[in-house]
């Protein structure tokens, strides 16, 4: 579990087929200290688990799956990339609740400067619209962010300076392809509507049980 508060922005140092997916190597400085093979590791919004370290990087296997669902595919050597590390029971939710969990990739359609703010319209896949309202949280590249404005298929960020300045948000251009997250609460709440409330006499794991086998 992440929180899209950013921690470090790394650099990509080695990209490497490994059957159908990629060996990445990834060079940090300020989450290092703190790592741990097997520990759990956001890449652009992607969870990760540490499988080396050697000095200053740290290398993670990505599957074939996640490949499909993110970004991480079209990773390059020397490419910067957002950081966090997952959270304890100390440490301050100043975002979401972010499971590094990427449900699509979105495509960036328009970025408009203003005095204070960057405005960053992005484009995603109708089947996710309903999980997004405006002025609710949505993670994008692993950053957790306010969706300004919503219209349709598309939402619109205002991202302040000091955001621009901690995470690569400041390096998103029209056509580019980002990692979205959408809020989990909402997920949650979409399945028990469909499913309903179960009468707790009668839940699906007290008929489970009784059956015979």
């Amino acid at each position: 579990m992440f929180t899209g508060i950013i921690e470090e922005i790394g650099t990509l140092r080695r990209i490497s087929h490994n059957g159908g997916g990629r060996r990445i190597a990834v060079e940090a400085d300020k989450i290092i200290p703190t790592l741990q093979i097997d520990d759990s590791v956001s890449l652009n919004g992607a969870c990760q688990t540490v499988v080396a370290i050697n000095g200053k990087v740290f290398e993670v296997e990505a599957v074939e799956e996640t490949l499909k669902k993110t970004t991480l595919g079209s990773f390059t050597a020397n490419k910067k990339i957002n950081l966090e590390t997952a959270v304890t029971p100390s440490t301050h939710l100043g975002g979401h609740l972010v499971q590094g969990h990427v449900d699509c990739v979105g495509r960036v359609l328009k970025v408009e400067n203003l005095s204070r703010s960057r405005m960053i319209t992005i484009a995603f896949p109708a089947e996710f619209e309903r999980y997004i309202i405006p002025v609710g949280s949505i993670c994008v590249n692993g950053v957790s962010l306010t969706a300004a404005q919503v219209e349709g298929v598309t939402f619109t960020l205002a991202v302040i300076p000091h955001t621009l300045s901690k995470t690569t948000l400041s390096e998103l251009v029209p056509g580019m392809e980002v990692n979205l997250e959408f809020d989990l609460i909402g997920k949650y709440v979409e399945r028990m509507m469909k499913f309903g409330v179960v009468n707790s006499s009668s839940s699906a794991l007290d008929q489970y049980i009784d059956q015979p086998f």
